[in-house]
C-alpha cells in the first residue's frame, strides 16, 4: 500500500513540478514516512519517476481501449473528434495526463532514451488500435477509399499532436481554437465531399 501511496503522490509532484524540481523529500513529507523510507520501496528518485511514467503509460493505453470499445459504434467522424475531445477534456481533469504530456514533451534529460521508449510503445499500440478503425471507416465508404489508413491514422495523431502542444502552452481557450481548425481541415481531407 504504501508504494502505490509514494507513487501517487510523486504523480502529484512530478506532474506540478516536474523531475528535476521534485525532491524524495518533499515526496515523503506528504505520504507521511521518512526519506528513508522511500528507498525500501524504489532505489531511488530515477526508478520511482520511471516507475510512475509505467503506470500512467498503462492508464493512457487503458483510455484509448475504453474510449474504442465504448464508442465503437459512433460514426467515424463523431468517433475521431470525440477522441480528440476526450484528450482535450482528460488532460485539465486528470493528473495522469498532465503528467503524461509533460513528461512525453519534457523528459528528464538523463532519462530521455527510456522514456522515449516508453512513449514510442504508446504511439505504436495508439497506431494498432485506431488503424483497424480507419481501415473499416475506408472500406465502409464512410470516408474517401482514395486515402490511406495507415496515413489517416498518422494525420490524425498530427493532429492530436497539435492539440496536446496547444493544450501545454496554450491553455484551454487556445487549444479548443486549435482543435477546432485542424479538425475542420483534417476532416475535409477525409470526408468523400
Amino acid at each position: 500500500m504504501t508504494s502505490n501511496r509514494i507513487k501517487e503522490v510523486a504523480l502529484n509532484h512530478f506532474t506540478k513540478n516536474g523531475y528535476e524540481g521534485t525532491s524524495m523529500a518533499q515526496i515523503a513529507d506528504d505520504v507521511g514516512i521518512k526519506k528513508q523510507s522511500i528507498y525500501t520501496h524504489f532505489k531511488g528518485k530515477d526508478e520511482l519517476f520511471l516507475q510512475v511514467c509505467s503506470d500512467v503509460f498503462a492508464d493512457e493505453i487503458k483510455f484509448v481501449i475504453e474510449y474504442i470499445e465504448s464508442n465503437s459504434t459512433r460514426f467515424i467522424e463523431d468517433f475521431l473528434y470525440g477522441f480528440l475531445s476526450h484528450y482535450k477534456e482528460r488532460y485539465e481533469k486528470n493528473d495522469h495526463t498532465k503528467f503524461w504530456l509533460r513528461t512525453t514533451f519534457f523528459p528528464p534529460t538523463h532519462l530521455y532514451e527510456r522514456v522515449m521508449k516508453t512513449v514510442y510503445e504508446y504511439l505504436d499500440q495508439l497506431e494498432e488500435l485506431l488503424f483497424p478503425i480507419m481501415e473499416k471507416a475506408i472500406k465502409d465508404g464512410k470516408i474517401s477509399s482514395t486515402i490511406d489508413a495507415k496515413r489517416a491514422v498518422a494525420a490524425f495523431l498530427g493532429v492530436l499532436d497539435g492539440i496536446l502542444v496547444e493544450m501545454l502552452y496554450g491553455g484551454p481557450e487556445r487549444s479548443l481554437k486549435r482543435l477546432d481548425a485542424s479538425w475542420y481541415l483534417y476532416w475535409r481531407g477525409l470526408s468523400k465531399n
